[in-house]
């Protein structure tokens, strides 16, 4: 039990590191004393600081694809999809937001092997929303001209929230999701919301 939170406090310490001083400006001994450890703590359960973010990235992006996932499968139609994939999607990058930051705006610090897992996720990610995207669309329940390049904007735009969302700001989660969910529509050009 202790091990597990060692690692659990280690990975903590990592994911607010990182998002303060990115990953490259962050030191495994900035990661080991933030936990309370001393700076070898780090490499008993993860062979380098690399690895702890390729991990942290994986299960970041692993939940996304599930979410997405389970969104689209609780609803019939794809206007009422997209509507909650999007509010899923920006819920989760607003409660989130600073291990969302790490997760999506590190990657250029990780190997080419542990990139390449994390680009094969975004894909499925990236088709599920377009596949909902080419739905709506040959159903004649969006009217959007470029589904792709609207699919993009969709990701794109619930991926900001790590950025820019703050807690005690003007916003809630919950109302950037609702937000969010209803500016997918009209991005999309549903009819209607449902």
């Amino acid at each position: 039990m202790a091990a597990k939170s060692s690692r659990s406090r280690l990975r903590d310490a990592a994911v607010a590191a990182f998002a303060e001083r990115g990953f490259h400006g962050t030191t495994t001994r900035d990661i080991a004393t933030a936990a309370g450890m001393s700076p070898a703590a780090l490499y008993v359960h993860h062979r380098s600081k690399e690895e702890l973010l390729h991990e942290l990235s994986l299960e970041g992006h692993e939940a996304t694809l599930r979410l997405v996932r389970d969104a689209i499968a609780q609803h019939d139609s794809p206007t009422a999809q997209l509507r909650a994939l999007m509010h899923a999607f920006a819920l989760h990058h607003a409660r989130a937001h600073t291990s969302a930051r790490v997760v999506n705006y590190e990657l250029a610090s990780l190997s080419p092997d542990h990139l390449a897992d994390i680009q094969r996720l975004r894909r499925e990610i990236d088709e599920a929303v377009r596949g909902v995207v080419d739905a709506g669309v040959a159903a004649g329940e969006f009217d959007a001209p470029h589904p792709r390049l609207a699919a993009a904007a969709l990701l794109s735009l619930g991926i900001d929230i790590a950025r820019w969302y703050h807690d005690g700001g003007t916003w809630t989660p919950e109302d950037v999701a609702e937000g969010y969910a209803d500016l997918a529509l009209r991005i999309v050009g549903a009819a209607r919301a449902s």
